[in-house]
């Protein structure tokens, strides 16, 4: 998984954190999951963004966070464990839902992931991904300012590689849009290079170019940024099942 350090730490929260009424989308489709008594895994924190929402949202849902970057957790100011997908600190058949938000594009070994998810999920138990997929882009705002961001999806699982790469089944897919950003004006002023993958992929004269474009269309165009990212909830296969691949 990707570590980031105290200086894009500090941009991420900056650059990528929305607020909780622009997520209020979220808190929708996250609520039959989220049930009084369950116990969650916020599985690359980050700063804290919905550990912060979840406690908001969901306060009667104990929530346990874990980042592999010792930056990240400390510009969260919250409680967090330090751990990976591959090395979750915490007991067998410990949480009921794992959530992974913008994160599994770093998971490079799908399978030794796939093991440690089932180890710590309690029969029942589901893994929720609020993620961006190299064949499900289409709802980010981001590439018609920075088209050759493009590239950058190369790098990304589809959902079929999610799925067969962990060893889970697809139980629901679907797009859910979110308000990223107040204005074009906001996300410019917001915007940090350094804290998005997709961004980081440019060159300097790429992403000023993109800038420019974006700053250009602030001046003129009002209204909320609508962006949309998928809901992905993978379930463990029952023995003698077949896989699903959507995707």
């Amino acid at each position: 998984m990707t570590r980031y350090d105290a200086v894009e730490a500090a941009s991420y929260r900056v650059a990528r954190e929305i607020s909780l009424a622009g997520l209020e989308s979220w808190r929708e489709v996250l609520e039959p999951y989220l049930l009084p008594g369950r116990t969650v895994l916020d599985l690359g924190a980050g700063t804290g963004l919905f550990v912060r929402a979840f406690r908001e949202w969901f306060p009667d849902v104990p929530v346990v966070a874990v980042e592999p970057s010792a930056d990240m957790r400390a510009a969260s100011g919250l409680p967090m464990l330090a751990g990976s997908a591959y090395e979750i600190p915490l007991p067998d058949a410990s949480v009921d839902v794992v959530w992974m938000s913008t994160v599994v594009h770093h998971v490079r070994d799908l399978p030794a992931a796939g093991a440690e998810l089932r180890r710590v999920l309690r029969p029942g138990g589901v893994v929720v991904l609020r993620s961006l997929f190299r064949e499900r882009h289409s709802g980010i705002g981001l590439f018609r300012f920075f088209p050759e961001a493009v590239r950058a999806l190369s790098g990304f699982p589809t959902v079929s590689e999610v799925a067969s790469g962990t060893g889970f089944a697809v139980s629901r897919l679907e797009a859910v849009a979110q308000v990223s950003a107040s204005s074009l004006a906001d996300k410019a002023a917001t915007l940090r290079q350094e804290a998005d993958t997709l961004l980081r992929s440019l060159s300097a004269e790429e992403f000023a170019a993109g800038r420019a474009r974006l700053l250009e269309a602030a001046a003129v165009e009002t209204g909320p940024v609508v962006d949309h990212l998928d809901l992905l909830v993978l379930e463990k296969i029952a023995v003698g099942a077949p896989r699903s691949l959507q995707g």
